[in-house]
């Protein structure tokens, strides 16, 4: 690394032109405050694109502030995690940075028994444990389904009258708003019951491995906990069932073309087409709470919604279906490499060594498939349920006036909002005009500006001077910053046509770029070629069968999409730092998953 080199201060990073006062748009608490910068510049901190690589809306930052809260209060209040505690965070121009918080030394030795009673008593009781977590997260969607938001009537309904309610409309108004946020809390905090218990369980068998042989490849103890089924590749396994189904059915060619509606209509009309519209419709509740984002934006877009996304990959599925292709994952192969992997490590080891080994594997197994199978449960159905609920009550204040669309609500922060709904319900109390509709627009119209504005320039990839050398287990896993990464941001790795990252998926292939910088132009990927993007989000899987391999900036080994990269046997570098950025369309290239190197051929 260069002598002293370090990235730059926050309070020495401009917003871009037209960004000014974006910090107007957060709470305070969210920013870097210039009261506190000695203290704030003394710490290293790095963007976390991979879960947030958009600039926030302003309602949108709570799902950075609900997720990263709970994830700091499960290592540092319900397990004690003996050197870990939580993550700060805030946002600066409009993007993530995080900082891990450590443990002081001499504290860590009493966290230790903590911590064994805590995380040993769920270790012990996984399974029980997590079938109440399974019944507990769907009661949690179902009440947040029971919520509606009514406009305010003319007046309150005779029945509420003779009945001696004694409340008014605004009352359940406020209440169901109030209600909808704190589910949406209960749901992230439900999210880290067992998420870091699961990565804590596979880095003890990690080290481990690690210990005993210091020259394994990390992959190599990767491969020993794969081939899991978990519920995140349910939404993709209904689609490819739908698009066998269409052509054994011979409903294929009434599928392949028009709008969704003019190819449902078309189905109905042909033999068969009666069974498989059923299965469409049930494929719909909740597999099609699913989006081609990863659930952290309003503006993520969910195929329940959105019927044209999963129809459009069915239809892809229908012409490889129809090629003779194999179209499911390769899930004997993976568990076959799985497999034989573990048996040569075991065989290397003595009674004792084994007896230790398949202890601690075993756990890493039953634990693991957690840190995929909550995906679909949290960012992906309950997120879906919150956004379509939040739009419900947008579109009521836009018919109130208070803005132009039903988009617009999140402009505001959640406590803006709450004073809305205030304004909206005293204007009708006193038979008078609301403020927010001669306030809101043009505020609105400012805010998306600057939005757009903070958009133009991507996040310095990390703030401040980084440590020498980067330790910590789960900043090295999930995010992929190591000390190598660091050294290529700042310049260490410039060969021209040689980019370097995590070595996530293995395989070795070739073939043409195409650089993806959001989920909506997922369409422009051609056959054969090599998806490069910023970030993927495991919801790409649809696309999977089109493409030969992924080269992403950021992510690490355990980060949702090398997980899922690996259970597709698709090859893939992640955490490269700039692929995005130094790769063009079309550019042949050479993806080595296997030692993350990635070369640009021409």
């Amino acid at each position: 690394m260069t002598q002293q080199a370090r990235f730059p201060s926050p309070y020495d990073l401009a917003p871009p032109p037209g960004a000014e006062g974006w910090k107007d748009l957060y709470p305070y608490y969210l920013t870097f405050k210039d009261k506190l910068r000695s203290e704030e510049d003394a710490k290293f901190w790095f963007c976390d694109a991979q879960h947030w690589p958009s600039p926030f809306k302003p309602f949108d930052a709570i799902t950075v502030e609900f997720a990263v809260k709970c994830l700091g209060q499960y290592n540092t209040r319900h397990y004690l995690v003996p050197p870990a505690n939580g993550v700060e965070y805030r946002i600066h121009n409009g993007y993530c940075y995080m900082s891990p918080v450590a443990v002081a030394p001499e504290l860590i030795a009493d966290r230790v028994p903590q911590f064994l009673e805590r995380a040993g008593h769920y270790f012990q009781n996984w399974h029980s444990l997590l079938e109440n977590w399974d019944k507990k997260v769907r009661a949690n969607i179902a009440d947040m389904e029971t919520i509606h938001f009514e406009a305010l009537p003319d007046a309150v309904p005779i029945e509420w009258i003779k009945g001696g309610v004694g409340l008014d409309n605004t009352y359940a108004l406020t209440e169901n708003y109030d209600r909808l946020i704190q589910l949406l809390y209960k749901t992230w905090q439900y999210h880290f019951e067992f998420l870091n218990l699961g990565y804590a369980a596979y880095l003890d068998f990690f080290g481990f491995m690690k210990s005993l042989f210091p020259s394994i490849p990390d992959q190599a103890i990767a491969k020993m906990v794969q081939g899991v089924e978990v519920d995140l590749f349910r939404p993709d396994d209904e689609l490819k069932k739908l698009a066998r189904l269409a052509v054994e059915l011979g409903v294929d060619a009434a599928l392949a073309t028009g709008t969704v509606d003019e190819a449902l209509a078309a189905v109905g009309q042909v033999t068969g087409g009666d069974v498989w519209l059923k299965a469409w419709k049930d494929a719909q509740d909740p597999w099609f709470n699913f989006t081609s984002g990863n659930g952290f934006y309003s503006d993520d877009k969910y195929w329940i919604e959105h019927l044209d996304l999963p129809l459009g990959y069915i239809r892809d599925y229908i012409v490889r279906v129809k090629r003779g292709e194999t179209i499911e994952r390769p899930t004997a192969k993976i568990a076959a490499e799985r497999d034989r992997i573990t048996a040569e490590y075991a065989e290397l080891l003595d009674d004792d060594a084994r007896a230790a080994f398949e202890g601690k594997l075993g756990l890493a197994r039953t634990v693991f498939p957690y840190v995929e199978n909550h995906n679909f449960y949290i960012e992906h159905w309950s997120m879906s349920v919150f956004w379509r609920k939040m739009r419900e009550l947008g579109q009521i204040l836009q018919q109130a006036g208070f803005w132009h669309d039903a988009n617009d609500i999140f402009y505001l922060t959640r406590q803006e909002i709450r004073d809305v709904i205030f304004d909206y319900g005293n204007g009708w109390a006193v038979g008078a005009k609301a403020a927010g509709p001669d306030y809101w627009p043009d505020e609105i119209e400012r805010r998306a500006a600057i939005m757009k504005a903070l958009a133009t320039r991507p996040p310095q990839p990390a703030l401040n001077e980084p440590p020498a050398v980067i330790t910590e287990p789960f900043t090295i896993m999930l995010w992929g910053i190591t000390t190598d990464r660091i050294n290529a941001w700042l310049g260490g790795d410039d060969r021209e046509g040689h980019i370097t990252g995590m070595a996530a998926s293995p395989g070795l292939v070739e073939g043409r770029a195409r650089v993806i910088r959001s989920a909506s132009q997922l369409d422009e990927i051609e056959e054969g070629e090599i998806l490069v993007a910023p970030v993927t989000a495991p919801s790409w899987a649809p696309v999977f069968g089109r493409i030969r391999a992924i080269v992403t900036d950021v992510g690490g080994m355990m980060s949702h999409a090398a997980i899922v990269c690996r259970e597709y046997g698709l090859p893939a570098v992640t955490g490269t730092g700039t692929a995005s950025s130094r790769i063009q369309n079309g550019q042949m290239l050479r993806v080595d998953g296997t030692t993350g190197e990635v070369t640009v051929l021409s």
